[in-house]
């Protein structure tokens, strides 16, 4: 089963959590906060959407920055993803 999101909607793959932070402080796990970086999955066609034109400005294997509160958690076998809109992706990490 695959997920193919419609619209401006991305399919993201949540990066690891940090479990040392860069002055070396182990973090115990319920203490992480989830990281807003991401992989792109899968990209939508685009196209119109809400009366606009909406082109697809990120691609697959593309690594993004995210916004917090942002996006459906999806869960398919033991893989966990988030579909969130295009404007929810803030950065393209190069």
């Amino acid at each position: 089963m695959t997920l193919r999101p419609l619209g401006d909607r991305v399919v993201l793959k949540q990066l690891a959590a940090e479990e040392v932070t860069a002055s070396g402080i182990v973090l115990p796990g319920q203490n992480k906060e989830k990281p807003q970086q991401a992989e792109v999955i899968a990209v939508g066609p685009g196209g119109m959407v809400d009366g606009k034109e909406i082109a697809m400005q990120v691609k697959v294997g593309d690594q993004v920055i995210f916004s917090k509160y942002a996006g459906t958690d999806v869960k398919l076998g033991d893989d966990e993803f988030i579909v969130v809109k295009q404007s929810d992706i803030l950065a393209i990490v190069q």
